[in-house]
């Protein structure tokens, strides 16, 4: 028997606002199917999915016993970026980077070959640590995986 087996299982995820406990994971955590993950009031549990799936803000993992335990996005390095806003989110969309649209401002993931790119554009740049939630998908809510544009 593998120590797996007894943790505490979450096997589907709610939609909810409230929590029994939570845990924080960056943009890249938040993107999984199976894996054993600790709370952040330290309770271990083993995430199961039927498929990969991106948690975003209130979603819930449901463990056997009921218990929920609430997704959070957890602070991560990120570049703030401004100037010609629909412009530069363009070429950061040609890139098929994902990008928090804000009114005043566009927020990536850190990275030094899109800041040069950026900056040779015009761009303003400042590095910033916050919780990153990107825009969705333009077919599906969340992340998108790949270019289907049927419409079944």
């Amino acid at each position: 028997m593998t120590q797996t087996a007894t943790l505490p299982r979450a096997s589907r995820i709610v939609h909810a606002h409230d929590a029994d406990d939570h845990i924080s994971l960056d943009y890249e955590g938040r993107l999984l199917r199976r894996k054993r993950l600790t709370s952040d009031a330290g309770l271990t549990f083993l995430v199961d999915l039927p498929e990969v799936t991106s948690l975003g803000d209130h979603d819930c993992l449901v463990l056997e016993d009921g218990t929920l335990i609430g997704v959070r996005a957890a602070p991560e390095a990120l570049i703030e970026v401004t100037g010609d806003l629909p412009r530069l989110a363009w070429h950061i969309g040609n890139r098929h980077t994902p990008c928090r649209i804000e009114a005043e401002r566009l927020l990536i993931r850190d990275d030094h070959v899109l800041a040069a790119m950026l900056e040779q554009l015009g761009a303003t740049l400042r590095p910033l640590t916050a919780p990153f939630m990107p825009e969705g998908g333009a077919y599906g809510h969340g992340r998108t995986f790949g270019h289907d544009h049927s419409h079944d």
